[in-house]
């Protein structure tokens, strides 16, 4: 029988990995243009998201045992100005990030889930930032597919249950059972 603390790193670890592939998905459907398009001035473009990301992964996640989760190194203000990245360059930006969370996440063991880690002076059990993490990327890759979808519009591909289709898709799910 599994404990309760290995089910709750297993499934950090592949809901991260859902939210990732939302991403994945939605780029592998956007030109370079696309990675550039804002709705209006106030609005992020996905490219801003996506160094906003990587950045904050990357600072929260390296050394995330030992070290606060808001690194010197990191310069946060200058992930929301705007980029000149080729569609590439962002992407690369997207799974280095990704990769150091997943490290991060695969070194984890039960007995650190209880540890106390900071992120800009505060104080946080590991099951707390782990949540607050999931929360803050899903919050921001809602954004990108949201973005993605509007760019793409009747192009869209969806990346759920099409509307209309629950039916079929249950249907679908119970004959597989």
């Amino acid at each position: 029988m599994e404990s309760i603390g290995s089910v709750l790193l297993q499934t950090a670890i592949r809901r991260f990995a859902f939210y990732k592939e939302l991403g994945d998905k939605t780029f592998s459907q956007l030109q370079e243009t696309d990675f550039y398009f804002q709705p209006n001035e106030a609005s992020n473009s996905i490219a801003v998201i996506i160094r906003h990301l990587s950045g904050n992964m990357l600072s929260r996640w390296t050394d995330f045992l030992t070290g606060d989760g808001e690194k010197e190194w990191r310069h946060r203000d200058t992930e929301f100005e705007k980029p000149a990245y080729t569609k590439a360059q962002l992407l690369e930006n997207w799974e280095k990030g990704w990769d150091c969370l997943f490290a991060a996440l695969t070194a984890l063991r039960e007995e650190d889930l209880l540890k106390t880690i900071y992120i800009r002076a505060e104080g946080l059990s590991v099951i707390d930032a782990l949540n607050r993490q999931l929360a803050h990327y899903s919050y921001h890759v809602g954004q990108i597919v949201y973005l993605g979808r509007q760019v793409k519009n009747s192009q869209w591909q969806n990346l759920s249950i099409s509307r209309g289709e629950s039916g079929t898709y249950n249907q679908q799910l119970m004959g597989r059972q």
